[in-house]
């Protein structure tokens, strides 16, 4: 039965998860992987509070910025996406990765 290896990408950084994602995306159409995507997800605008000192106080204000995300799913090829879980990414992308085993119309288990 098939896998299906989804991979989620956030940053901060837009330049760099772009070309963490490109790279991976090129990776993979040389090793001749099925693979969809890059998907682009509507960024996220996040805000944190700002305090002046540890303990509970008066809220200095806060600090906001924003997180882009991009999906790609790599379809079969299960050492290339084992391959894929084990590689180092830049520290300002935040890499989340979802294994599904798909299985053929009418399977009974």
């Amino acid at each position: 039965m098939p896998f299906v290896t989804k991979l989620r990408f956030q940053s901060g950084d837009r330049d760099a998860l772009d070309d963490t994602v490109d790279s991976l995306r090129e990776m993979l159409e040389r090793k001749g992987a099925e693979c969809k995507g890059p998907h682009t997800e509507p960024s996220e605008r996040v805000r944190v509070p700002l305090y002046d000192r540890l303990a509970p106080g008066a809220e200095l204000g806060s600090w906001g910025y924003e997180v882009f995300a991009r999906r790609l799913e790599i379809h079969g090829n299960d050492h290339i996406a084992r391959e894929v879980g084990h590689m180092e990414f830049p520290d300002s992308v935040h890499v989340e990765i979802e294994v599904d085993q798909k299985r053929a119309v009418g399977y009974r288990a």
